[in-house]
């Protein structure tokens, strides 16, 4: 998987990098396919774009991005680290909308 020209643009402008080096646009791009293999692994699939949930789905995609860049070189001490609950209301609702397949629907799969 590829992260597209449009969708890397939307990502630096979300995380604020305006003038990326090849090594933070390499880790950018592992970022957001971690990201997106969560959201699949957590019963997200990509929505079509043009859709408000995908507009939700890249939201939360740059989240994690931005989440994870920032913490690349942080050591956190005698803290405890919680999700942020505006990201998991994000991810429940993205999972709450998830298209139901065909088979799921028939009862089969």
């Amino acid at each position: 998987m590829s992260i597209g020209d449009e969708r890397m643009k939307s990502l630096l402008a979300y995380c604020r990098v305006e003038e990326p080096t090849e090594e933070e646009l390499l880790t950018l791009e592992g970022l957001y396919e971690a990201a997106v293999g969560y959201l699949e692994n957590a019963g997200v699939s990509e929505p079509p774009e043009g859709t408000s949930r995908r507009a939700q789905y890249d939201l939360a995609v740059n989240f994690m991005v931005l989440r994870d860049f920032d913490l690349r070189d942080a050591t956190i001490t005698g803290t405890i680290v919680e999700d942020n609950p505006a990201f998991r209301r994000l991810i429940v609702q993205l999972k709450l909308t998830e298209p139901v397949s065909e088979l799921d629907a028939s009862g089969e799969g």
